[in-house]
């Protein structure tokens, strides 16, 4: 029997998942598009005993030739991980721990967010391109020499791309190039001193990080990296992207939003110039920051486990939090969907914490809003204003980092509480701690104000929220039931109980 809130299911049973599964290869293809010799000298060189291997879903099909593999030229003992706690773009160090793996081999599409426990290889595959007609729709594109571009891929294609700069690079000279940093391998220390040593910071070359390096003409972003040249500002480049129109662009155009981009789908040979209409998303994502100013109940949603320094920004955002004023939950609820965030209704707003391809939700089957911690952080940061620049990767504004700023310091009484008016509602608002007034407290008003014109109550923490409801749960009826105590119970299965007579 079906209601409105408890449907029967069918039509769960009924809904087509979309999930692309690569086609079966031959032995001798798997060997060259797995890597495996590569594979094979990271595990040999660093001498491993337990060899994690990650696949997406999409890839699972070549996953046991793959251990085959690797099984027969090393002594190494390998599993696979499926099934992934979070995205499959992100290293599962979780559930390689669990086997106490001692370094990850992640297969496939990955976001190139940096870990911090275990060592990893990536291997992104080699999905086929027609680079004849890639510089075809190229060239349809730029037919003005003069317009600088450039040049982002998708990790798929990354074989491709010395052979496919040269060609580009011959039909318009002001192509630049952007690189991918593998973040589970060592850099090269005369690749990112230059950027570091030229804005004035440490030239030691240790303990390097890309979220800390910045610099006027070097980018490093979603482990890319691209120069441009002195003579143009980032405005002033067309950004061509190669790759399948997946959350790798949506991120990209919302982080370089002042650029136009251009694509090209291989795997559809297809090029676009991407109609995005990338003010309005940022005219959404504003209504969000407007309602996370509003909220009084905020849940911390941790959205990875593996990402570098995600332990750092929870705890920046419960200063932030705690400091602006409000009440604070976190959760680690997996892959995130609606039905786990809907049985926590005292909340008013989710903050996610997650690599930058899946912080960004844009849904609607959500019953609160779900914004990004610089979201959250424009939202009761002061010192932080919203200028239209949007940062997707979250250790972009730690301390030490490019887009860090600063929480104000609080001198004075005054500066606690800040009070405007909502956009959303068009009600008054506070910011920040609030003082609680004293009934006794000396006043020399002649009449006292009415306090029942307030403009609103709301709850400042869950406990609150739930002495609010009408229903509370199960009554506990305290001191009027006896205590009972622990007697043993039943023995066996659901379907024959040792205590049960046939």
């Amino acid at each position: 029997m079906a209601t409105a809130f408890s449907p029967d299911g069918s039509e769960v049973i009924q809904r087509s998942i979309e999930v692309n599964i690569a086609k079966a290869s031959s032995e001798t293809d798997l060997y060259s598009v797995y890597e495996i010799p590569r594979c094979v000298e990271f595990i040999r060189k660093n001498a491993y005993t337990k060899v994690a291997l990650q696949f997406p879903d999409e890839l699972l099909l070549d996953s046991t030739s793959v251990v085959k593999f690797l099984q027969q030229e090393t002594e190494a003992v390998v599993f696979i991980l499926a099934d992934t706690s979070y995205g499959s773009c992100c290293v599962d160090e979780i559930a390689a721990q669990h086997a106490n793996a001692d370094s990850i081999i992640h297969f496939g599409r990955a976001c190139l967010s940096p870990t911090s426990r275990l060592p990893v290889l990536y291997v992104f595959g080699q999905r086929p391109i027609d680079e004849d007609h890639c510089c075809q729709i190229f060239q349809e594109f730029f037919a003005d020499c003069s317009q600088p571009v450039v040049v982002m891929y998708d990790v798929v294609y990354a074989h491709c791309i010395d052979s496919l700069t040269k060609r580009l690079t011959e039909i318009l000279p002001l192509v630049v190039m952007s690189r991918i940093l593998d973040p589970g391998v060592d850099f090269e220390r005369n690749n990112l001193t230059d950027s570091r040593t030229s804005n004035g910071n440490d030239d030691d070359g240790t303990d390097i990080d890309l979220a800390l390096l910045t610099n006027s003409n070097t980018y490093f972003q979603f482990g890319r990296r691209f120069t441009i040249g002195p003579q143009h500002a980032l405005e002033d480049y067309a950004v061509f992207y190669v790759g399948a129109p997946t959350a790798t662009l949506t991120n990209l155009m919302m982080t370089y939003n002042r650029c136009p981009f251009f694509t090209y789908d291989p795997e559809h040979r297809q090029g676009l110039r991407e109609t995005l209409n990338v003010n309005r998303q940022l005219m959404k994502r504003y209504y969000l920051i407007e309602r996370a100013r509003d909220a009084n109940v905020v849940g911390i949603v941790a959205g990875t486990l593996g990402v570098k320094d995600y332990l750092a920004v929870i705890d920046r955002l419960k200063t932030l939090l705690k400091k602006a004023g409000k009440k604070t939950y976190t959760f680690v609820v997996g892959k995130l969907n609606v039905a786990k965030l809907a049985n926590f209704m005292e909340v008013d707003i989710y903050v996610l914490v997650s690599c930058p391809e899946n912080s960004i939700i844009d849904s609607q089957e959500f019953y609160k809003p779900v914004v990004t911690p610089f979201e959250m952080e424009i939202a009761c940061n002061r010192a932080r204003e919203w200028t239209g620049e949007y940062v997707t990767d979250f250790r972009q504004i730690l301390p030490g980092a490019a887009k860090h700023v600063e929480l104000p310091a609080d001198d004075t009484a005054e500066q606690d509480t800040t009070t405007d008016v909502s956009l959303v509602t068009g009600k008054l608002r506070s910011l920040g701690k609030t003082q609680e007034s004293s009934e006794t407290t000396a006043s020399k008003v002649l009449v006292r104000r009415d306090e029942t014109t307030t403009v609103g109550t709301v709850h400042a923490n869950a406990s609150e929220f739930l002495a609010g409801r009408s229903w509370q749960g199960l009554e506990q009826q305290l001191g009027q039931t006896p205590v009972s105590k622990a007697v043993e119970g039943r023995t066996g299965i659901a379907a024959s109980y040792s205590e049960e007579t046939s």
